[in-house]
């Protein structure tokens, strides 16, 4: 689904309760045998509804709330990395373990810099890369778990930084591992979010917009197809997007 549907559920929830105004007005002459089209039911699934499109938004919310912490902590790597061997560089290394650290930092450089852009549509995961390169968060993890154990290796790095030591290293890895995990996680709970949003507007043989039509073929039935009371409500919509 595209984002720019989700307005439409918002408007289908809206429309029931105004069938339900309608129907409330009726008083005794809305009576329909079925126990899902009567009046309490209706009130009771528009809640229900209203729930649902609820814990969408507050689970998408937290998405991009992580994926905005997984930009942020990667964005510091590449300048990182460069530092990383530049200290390298500075103690009694070999050449072919500089070259070493220096494989692994150019797979973290990639092409182009860092985007800092969220996706657009977030009912699509967070992009699992963040340059044209295609470079993908694991990867990124990847290589530098691979510098920093040619860092820790070589006995002559000791720096007297603390962001380039090896324990601040790992502490690194842990929050990038952390933080890509969160990523994945946020998007698989708005992903189950709007499934079950989606059986309770659309895909039950109950939903929202099965009841809605049903309510409105009841009246029709009741007070006849040219009836003030039908006209009221026929022309509520009631839109399935896809799915």
């Amino acid at each position: 689904m595209k984002s720019t549907s989700e307005t439409g559920h918002a408007k289908n929830v809206a429309n029931f309760q105004d069938l339900i105004e309608f129907v409330t007005t009726y008083g005794t002459n809305y009576n329909p045998s079925k126990e899902s089209l009567k009046l309490p039911q209706l009130i009771t699934q528009k809640t229900s509804a209203e729930t649902t499109l609820t814990d969408v938004i507050t689970k998408n919310t937290e998405y991009n709330n992580k994926v905005n912490e997984r930009v942020s902590a990667f964005s510091g790597l590449k300048s990182l990395s460069t530092r990383l061997i530049n200290a390298l560089q500075t103690t009694d290394a070999t050449k072919q373990t500089i070259d070493d650290a220096k494989t692994y930092n150019r797979k973290l450089q990639g092409k182009k810099a860092i985007s800092t852009q969220i996706p657009p549509d977030t009912n699509t995961p967070a992009p699992n890369t963040i340059s044209t390169s295609q470079q993908s968060y694991d990867q990124l993890i990847q290589h530098f778990i691979g510098l920093k154990s040619v860092l820790e290796a070589e006995p002559s790095y000791t720096p007297n930084e603390t962001d380039l030591q090896i324990a601040s290293l790992d502490t690194k890895i842990s929050d990038l591992t952390s933080k890509n995990t969160a990523v994945s996680t946020a998007y698989a709970n708005v992903s189950n979010s709007r499934i079950s949003r989606n059986k309770v507007l659309y895909t039950d043989p109950t939903s929202l917009v099965e009841t809605a039509n049903e309510v409105k073929k009841y009246i029709k039935s009741v007070f006849g197809v040219t009836s003030p009371e039908y006209a009221q409500v026929k022309g509520i919509e009631f839109t399935k997007p896809r799915i």
